[in-house]
């Protein structure tokens, strides 16, 4: 909610209520926000590409991912449906109730992510490759306890930063999907909220990048995290015990 109505803001505002800083710290927040809120609930599983890259990995069992791609997708679609009722007036007044992919009036980039219109297919799927491969390695640094893991309590504030990072550095030529539950069920919502089938035709059937490509950087991820990281880490030490030094177990 909190980035798709920047977003909204931004263009059925013409620019005079906000730019593309505020679309970033939109979807900042937003990231912030949801961590805190279900963090503790359900390890705050806000993107598919991650919950996924985690079953692969052994560290949340298959037989949770159905559950959490339905949450992911009934919160993403449910967003889109807020925004959409939230900005209904502006919306139409902006397109005079016509409801385009493209063109000088489109809209439908306010939901889900479209490549700029120089952007190649291959040049849109690299972008959103090395974003969400980022962003994985981000996560994991900020929580890695075992080099120079984030203090208690700012793991969310940080993603969120590392969220605005991400497309203050990297949103120009696709909008930084990185999550395939961010674009996907607000890309559904439009295709039957007025913008129709275009919304999965544009810029040469762009739709599936944003669902493929964010899966693979995240892997390839958790592959340089390890590599470059998580081999070279030291143990963390025990309570009570110098770093190094071995435990001695009483029984």
């Amino acid at each position: 909610v909190f980035g798709l109505s920047s977003v909204a803001q931004v263009v059925l505002g013409r620019g005079d209520f906000g730019q593309h800083l505020s679309i970033n710290l939109g979807f900042g927040i937003g990231v912030t926000l949801g961590i805190h809120a279900a963090g503790g609930i359900s390890g705050a599983h806000l993107n598919a590409a991650i919950t996924l890259t985690h079953c692969i990995l052994g560290k949340l069992p298959w037989r949770k991912l159905p559950a959490y791609l339905i949450g992911q997708f009934l919160g993403s679609f449910t967003a889109a449906a807020t925004v959409f009722g939230l900005y209904y007036d502006a919306l139409y007044d902006y397109t005079k109730g016509n409801f385009t992919v493209t063109g000088p009036t489109a809209t439908a980039s306010i939901f889900s992510t479209y490549p700029a219109p120089y952007v190649s297919l291959l040049g849109g799927f690299f972008t959103e490759f090395i974003a969400t491969m980022l962003l994985l390695l981000g996560i994991l640094i900020i929580h890695d306890e075992k080099n120079n893991g984030a203090l208690k309590g700012t793991q969310a504030l940080l993603t969120g930063i590392l969220v605005l990072g991400i497309g203050l550095g990297m949103g120009m030529n696709t909008g930084y999907a990185i999550n395939p539950s961010r674009d996907l069920p607000p890309r559904v919502f439009t295709a039957v909220a007025g913008w129709g089938m275009d919304v999965f035709t544009a810029g040469h059937h762009w739709w599936w990048v944003p669902l493929t490509a964010p899966i693979l950087g995240s892997l390839a991820g958790v592959l340089i995290h390890k590599l470059f990281i998580d081999f070279h880490n030291q143990p963390v030490p025990e309570s009570g015990n110098e770093k190094g030094q071995p435990v001695v177990e009483t029984s």
